[in-house]
């Protein structure tokens, strides 16, 4: 070979070499610039989704608070209508406590609902960018297949060849610079394939746990929704419990109110009888107290809590009340001293507690037509509770004054003596010589 054909050789390895020493090596310089492309995209649209997850999650939470809380107040209700004698304003306060809990389940939950939505949208769009990022990859790779034949080719050429068949020494020179500079954006197009490679398979996996936490978040609104409904449910059938106790409670009011008007009284009468009411009250209260101390086996210390004596309809509860058969006391126009229960006449009246029966017949004090029987039971010196217009006639009281006896034993029958608007029991607790509300003490 002449030193023609060494020096071709040499300029033409000379010049493969410069076209691929930047090709392999020049991903040692400096990182890739910074790009807006599909996979950047992706990875924001990633990190973004994980936080509306994240989010999602407060929201069950809150959502599964909510109904615990909901479940609470149903509970109560629920335990409330399936005793005697329902406390209706309690029952009132928790159905309207009830019906507010719901709307803010049924708010959270059509919250979760359009957020599953949102999810959905936000998954099938990065589902898009990474179709958009391996296809960028693809198109990466086949630029970068081409830049390589077309170094292999310029490698199979003479330098001989080239300056051959060039119109000038200057297009030669052009031509092997743009090569170089071809060769360096080749090598960091390599390296940006390789890091978008592993930066999308990192996308494809989170994606994965994603949709998988996605449709645990579907699953959990889907739960909330059936947990709703089967409250709103309950909600219902206790709001249908409440109006027919109600309705029963009206109609057992009204007939004691007709009862009264039909006594045809003036409204001199009427206050001259309740008068008269109060008085006879506060003098058999006075005889009950000098009995009471006057007894040797009243327990010393009530040691239990009380039962109701009987089942039935609260028909007006302790304290201020609009029934005008009430006398007044303190600042009510009228006041009610115990609880009234209605039920089937003659039903069993129980003790509402152990203790020693101080008092069993009619009120001495009141008119002698018109005297209600009446049982009363010390459970300790300064605690009493009174059972009135018990029947006196068909079944008259089952024990007698100075008897022991004890909780939920039968001592009497509902009756309609004294000056009764009907049937019922005045079921009274006296606590320190005062009324105090019965309800205390169940």
């Amino acid at each position: 070979m002449g030193r023609i054909g060494h020096a071709k050789h040499g300029r033409r390895a000379l010049l493969a070499a410069l076209l691929l020493v930047p090709l392999l090596f020049g991903s040692l310089g400096g990182a890739p610039t910074a790009r807006a492309d599909p996979l950047s995209d992706a990875l924001r649209a990633q990190k973004a989704l994980e936080a509306k997850i994240a989010a999602q999650r407060q929201q069950i939470q809150a959502l599964q608070a909510s109904e615990a809380n909901l479940q609470g107040v149903l509970a109560d209700t629920a335990t409330q209508l399936k005793g005697i004698n329902a406390n209706q304003a309690r029952l009132q306060a928790n159905v309207a406590a009830a019906q507010t809990a719901l709307a803010d389940v049924r708010a959270k939950y059509t919250a979760m609902v359009t957020q599953v939505g949102n999810l959905d949208a936000a998954l099938s769009a990065l589902d898009t960018k990474i179709v958009a990022s391996q296809q960028q990859l693809a198109d990466q790779r086949a630029t970068l297949a081409s830049h390589i034949a077309d170094a292999y080719m310029v490698q199979q050429t003479s330098l001989l060849e080239q300056l051959l068949t060039a119109k000038s020494l200057a297009d030669v020179l052009a031509d092997v610079g743009y090569y170089l500079r071809i060769g360096n954006q080749d090598a960091q197009l390599a390296a940006q394939i390789q890091q978008d490679q592993q930066s999308l398979e990192t996308l494809q996996q989170a994606t994965q746990v994603t949709r998988a936490q996605t449709q645990q978040v579907r699953l959990a609104t889907f739960q909330a929704k059936q947990e709703m409904t089967g409250q709103r449910n309950a909600l219902l059938a206790a709001q249908k419990q409440l109006n027919a106790l109600e309705a029963r409670t009206r109609a057992v009011q009204a007939a004691q109110l007709a009862a009264f008007t039909r006594l045809k009284l003036t409204k001199a009468q009427a206050a001259a009888r309740l008068a008269d009411e109060q008085r006879s009250l506060d003098e058999l209260a006075n005889l009950i107290a000098r009995l009471v101390a006057e007894q040797q086996n009243i327990p010393s210390q009530y040691n239990g809590t009380l039962i109701w004596p009987m089942p039935g309809v609260v028909s007006q509860e302790f304290g201020c009340t609009g029934f005008i058969a009430e006398p007044p006391l303190g600042n009510c126009a009228h006041f009610h001293t115990g609880i009234d229960i209605v039920a089937p006449e003659y039903t069993p009246i129980r003790a509402a507690g152990d203790g020693t029966v101080v008092f069993v017949g009619p009120n001495p004090y009141d008119p002698p037509y018109l005297r209600a029987w009446i049982v009363i039971i010390a459970h300790s010196q300064n605690l009493l509770t009174w059972y009135a217009h018990v029947d006196n006639y068909t079944h008259p009281p089952a024990v007698y004054k100075g008897e022991v006896v004890h909780q939920g034993q039968v001592i009497a029958y509902e009756g309609d003596t004294g000056n009764s608007t009907g049937p019922h029991l005045h079921w009274a607790v006296e606590l320190n010589g005062t009324f105090v509300n019965p309800r205390l003490f169940l």
